[in-house]
């Protein structure tokens, strides 16, 4: 069958840059699926992007479906006829349906019985006739939150779509979609080349656009700023601040990037570096230039959509726009100096934190509160986490703050210095929103550490002691992003801190506003649960989670011990026999019900496998409490993994439950000792095969 390379571009106005690259994502992930949904066959789809234009490339495209022999059942052969052998109504009816005749049909045998079937034979239909349904569909499922109407037309897109180009090869297929006709007409470059161009054939898409100016292939076009970024950073020896999502957004407002380099009044460098760079950054989208230090240059790239013979016009352009906004910056920020932070105290109590919960002012009193408990535990000094946790949210108030809110903790950093303030209170101020994200830094001293987390708790008992419990993707208060900070902070800070005890103090702290009676547990539980994600992206298997979390350990640190000792323990020889052991064990407990403790009677003992065994379970018992004692899990599974062969022994020759009562009892007791040694790490029995 033959096959051609299929080309669909929609032009169109300048496209929302944020939402860009997912709009061409979608739009060919859902022409696949309705390729595939129409039995089309292909080798690829890809896609293009650019400002004014999505596109989609399909490679060696079937030119229709393949014929198809469709099998319709009738009824039953004894419903299909009557006793003397003539057609029934119902096989009249099913025969007329299908365009023959009753006696045309063939049987289908089966061990259930016997059908009239009818075997038909249904020709393909070409792409030309199948495609306007599918792209109408491909279109239809977008990601387009607020679409819109323009002209006379009363279809509706995300913006405006002035040509629709579609290709078979050389071919324009007949489409109608959007309001429009297919052609083979394309937009040029807003201001270089042509306007539109005819495209003569659907492979030559990219080549014919960059010679009107237009990179249409997203990702190149991205790589070009990044190279162009980099490489004139390093011609000025400075390093550009950017990352991958402002590099997207650039790559999505520009079809011909060049990369140009501005100034503005190095005075503007009093201002903290933050609250400059995410102004120029997200206000912009220009890239910051740092020194080797690390500190601002007064120096800065922007990406430009136009090879201009004047490039100092564009420049001097970007510089009287970024100016306004720097200036801005400095007036908040020696505004803000004039008033300290806790001035700004009395202020915080007209801002709501959620309605049961009380003000901003109310929420600062309980993160001081539950800072210094938490300081305590750790052996930080209590009154600095205090005074950090009260004016944690200062800042919130602040001009600087109010126009650039991603610049809060930052400032309050800046602000506490000026006042003053110790620089550890200074430096909780700006550490107590860390981890803001997956893989981003910790609070780096003890002091930060213990704002951090009041500020966590705080909120993650307020709204679940309230019952607003997250549910699905719905997580208005990031409890889940909360609840992650809480583990890696603790667990990986090395903190002794027990989850139950923290949530506890963070419930007492609220006193009489929460209503769930059950949040201490549910708060825990769901701060463990976190582990899960955690440890997964860590490549520990679900077994060893599982394990783990049997026990409920509720210290983070211990945990997070008690899974590199289990995930190292699975790879052992040993494990896999050791941990069906341990399943056997528990369920002989558990038939029988045995919990607590139960002392073995060394006089019941008869034969030589279940005396071994007692000998050396009593013989690591020692070792392997202390070495749980202090978390070292590792020489407990190590220990005890010397009990193999006694273990198999003592299974395969002895009767666990023998008709003397007594003896019976105190092999159990064996087994319980067993069990609980290997308890005091995890519930090895859950541990899958390898």
């Amino acid at each position: 069958m033959r096959t051609e390379n299929l080309l669909i571009e929609l032009g169109t106005e300048e496209l929302p840059p944020k939402a860009l690259k997912q709009l061409a994502e979608s739009f060919a992930s859902n022409f696949r699926l309705a390729l595939e949904g129409a039995e089309l066959q292909f080798d690829s789809v890809n896609w293009f992007a650019a400002p004014r234009r999505l596109a989609i490339y399909v490679s060696a495209l079937a030119e229709s479906q393949h014929d198809k022999v469709v099998e319709k059942r009738g009824p039953a052969v004894n419903a299909a006829f009557d006793a003397d052998g003539n057609p029934t109504k119902a096989a009249l009816g099913w025969a007329r349906g299908n365009g023959i005749d009753v006696s045309d049909a063939e049987r289908l045998v089966t061990d259930k019985g016997e059908w009239l079937l009818h075997k038909a034979n249904t020709p393909g239909q070409p792409v030309g006739t199948l495609l306007e349904n599918l792209l109408n569909q491909a279109i239809g499922k977008l990601p387009i939150p607020k679409p819109m109407r323009w002209g006379n037309y009363s279809t509706q897109f995300i913006r405006p779509v002035h040509t629709l180009t579609v290709l078979y090869g050389s071919e324009v297929l007949p489409v109608s979609v959007l309001g429009l006709t297919s052609d083979r007409v394309v937009q040029g470059h807003r201001f270089h080349g042509e306007k539109r161009f005819d495209l003569a054939h659907a492979d030559t898409y990219a080549q014919a656009l960059k010679e009107q100016y237009v990179i249409a292939d997203f990702n190149e076009r991205a790589d070009a700023i990044r190279d162009g970024l980099e490489q004139t950073a390093e011609q000025l020896s400075l390093t550009p601040d950017y990352d991958n999502a402002l590099l997207e957004e650039i790559a999505a407002l520009v079809e011909w990037p060049v990369v140009l380099t501005a100034s503005f009044d190095s005075a503007f460098l009093d201002v903290p570096k933050e609250a400059l760079i995410y102004t120029m950054k997200d206000d912009q989208k220009y890239v910051p230039l740092l020194n080797a230090d690390g500190s601002l240059a007064n120096t800065f790239l922007f990406v430009t959509n136009i090879e201009s013979r004047d490039e100092t016009a564009i420049i001097s352009g970007n510089e009287k726009v970024i100016r306004p906004r720097l200036a801005d910056a400095e007036f908040f920020f020696e505004t803000d100096k004039k008033t300290t932070l806790e001035s700004r105290l009395s202020s915080l109590e007209s801002v709501l934190f959620q309605k049961q919960l009380g003000t901003l002012k109310d929420k600062s009193d309980r993160i001081s509160e539950l800072s210094g408990f938490i300081a305590q535990q750790i052996g930080a000094d209590v009154t600095q986490a205090s005074r950090a946790g009260l004016l944690s949210k200062t800042d919130l108030m602040s001009e600087m703050v109010m126009e650039f809110p991603e610049v809060q903790g930052v400032m309050g950093k800046y602000y506490a210095l000026n006042d003053g303030e110790d620089a550890a209170i200074a430096d909780a101020l700006h550490e107590q929103y860390m981890p803001r994200f997956a893989g981003d830094i910790l609070p780096a001293s003890d002091v930060s550490a213990a704002v951090s987390l009041a500020d966590k708790l705080d909120t993650l008992v307020g709204i679940f002691g309230i019952g607003q419990l997250p549910k699905g993707d719905k997580d208005p208060f990031a409890l889940r992003r909360a609840a992650i900070g809480v583990l890696r902070i603790i667990s990986e800070k090395g903190l002794n801190l027990d989850l139950e005890v923290l949530v506890g103090k963070a419930v007492d702290v609220y006193g009489s506003k929460l209503t769930n009676t059950d949040t201490q547990t549910q708060v825990v539980d769901f701060v463990l649960g976190r582990f899960v994600s955690v440890f997964q992206e860590q490549g520990i298997s679900m077994d060893v989670i599982q394990a783990v979390s049997a026990r409920r350990p509720t210290r983070p640190a211990d945990y997070a011990a008690r899974v590199s000792a289990v995930a190292e323990f699975k790879q052992r020889e040993e494990a896999e026999a050791l941990a069906a052991a341990n399943k056997r064990v528990a369920n002989i407990l558990n038939k029988q019900n045995i919990t607590g403790e139960l002392p073995v009677d060394e006089s019941l003992l008869q034969d030589e496998p279940e005396k071994a065994l007692y000998r050396s379970l009593r013989a690591v018992s020692d070792d392997v409490q202390q070495a749980a004692a202090s978390q070292e899990y590792g020489a407990v599974l190590s220990t005890l993994a010397t009990l193999r062969n006694d273990i198999d022994d003592f299974f395969d020759n002895v009767m666990v439950m023998a008709d003397d009562e007594a003896v019976r009892q105190n092999r159990l007791a064996i087994l319980l000792m067993l069990r609980s040694l290997f308890l005091k790490t995890a519930d090895i029995s859950l541990l899958a095969k390898s």
